[in-house]
């Protein structure tokens, strides 16, 4: 397999539900020996791609249940209107409420320690735009490895700025 033949293998995996691990065990039986740090790095540069995807599904899935739901509508006899319609909220009103709710991002930064651990390639901190920060290890297998959460849980964003900075600081492919 290729490169882009394991990307396409990785989304299509993905979107059935299936975790690294197993796709990892997949991959090698297909023939083809990826550690899990590389693993992770590719499905990195695959979210893209399984983010498109599922919004295709998604909008497929409310095709189908709007498509649905004329049917019904159809079948049942319409009520008679007992009262106006309500008016409905201002845009005004709305962007003032979503406005609220979207909070700003900082930056996600990654340092390396000056001082590595034993048994570790590599080690070092990570502050994520939502203001969560964390230690980060790199062993001698390739995995990647996350201690000492602090602050909110990192989203799917600060995964993604994660993986990006720490292949610039590493000086790692694609930075």
């Amino acid at each position: 397999m290729d490169r882009n033949e394991i990307k396409d293998f990785i989304v299509e995996k993905t979107l059935e539900g299936m975790a690294m691990t197993a796709i990892q065990d997949a991959l090698a039986e297909a023939g083809v020996k990826i550690k899990f740090m590389e693993l992770r790095l590719l499905a990195a540069e695959c979210d893209a791609v399984l983010e498109k995807k599922r919004q295709e599904k998604a909008a497929a899935e409310a095709k189908a249940a709007a498509a649905n739901a004329e049917k019904t509508a159809a079948a049942a006899p319409a009520p008679a209107p007992a009262q106006a319609p309500a008016a409905p909220a201002p845009a005004a009103a709305e962007a003032e409420t979503a406005e609220e709710t979207v909070k700003p991002r900082g930056e996600t930064t990654v340092t390396v320690s000056p001082i590595q651990r034993p048994g570790y390639l590599a080690c070092g901190m990570v502050t994520f735009g939502t203001g969560g920060t964390a230690e980060w290890f790199l062993d001698q297998s390739g995995q990647l490895a996350l201690d000492n959460l602090k602050g909110p849980e990192p989203d799917r964003q600060d995964q993604q700025e994660f993986v990006r900075e720490l292949k610039k600081v590493l000086g790692g492919a694609g930075a």
